[in-house]
């Protein structure tokens, strides 16, 4: 197998793995507020940004947002995770692209679960125009720091348990 083709096999993988991932998560009620969720389709869509770099992680990343919002019927919510998404992956990619060698994935995951779930929060005030949702933002920090731990040191033990060769092209 040539070096694209594997190349995009692995990251359909890791696609299909981030949106089985989230749908499973999703037939679960919230952890403690609405909408609050660990977010584990997020180990693969940081898997491929450290893996492939920040282009793939976005493609990933598009595939569980867009495709598992349609599949649990749920195109409210998209509108939240796309928006957060896309913001939390940014936010890592800058950091990933300029600390590279600097910052552990663990730390890389706390950063952008935070960032998600911020952005969740202002994205709900602003579309419901609701102040007090903004409450809310101390304890979504917090289950952002839970998420963020649990997704990277997912991350750390897939990039130290997985052999190099399987992504080398």
């Amino acid at each position: 197998m040539n070096g694209r083709a594997k190349k995009i096999t692995i990251l359909s993988v890791l696609a299909a793995a981030s949106l089985i991932t989230f749908l499973i998560e999703n037939l679960f009620p919230p952890l403690f507020i609405p909408g609050a969720k660990l977010g584990l389709g997020n180990v693969f869509v940081m898997f491929a940004l450290y893996a492939f770099g920040v282009g793939p992680a976005f493609v990933v990343l598009l595939v569980k947002c867009i495709l598992g919002n349609l599949i649990v019927g749920n195109l409210s919510s998209m509108i939240f995770s796309l928006t957060a998404g896309v913001t939390g992956l940014f936010v890592m990619s800058v950091i990933y692209v300029f600390l590279v060698k600097k910052i552990t994935p663990v730390s890389l995951s706390v950063v952008g679960a935070v960032v998600n779930n911020l952005v969740q929060n202002v994205v709900y005030a602003l579309i419901t125009s609701t102040v007090l949702a903004m409450t809310y933002l101390p304890y979504l920090a917090l289950i952002g720091v839970v998420s963020g731990l649990t997704v990277g040191f997912a991350v750390t033990l897939l990039l130290k348990k997985l052999p190099k060769k399987v992504f080398e092209f």
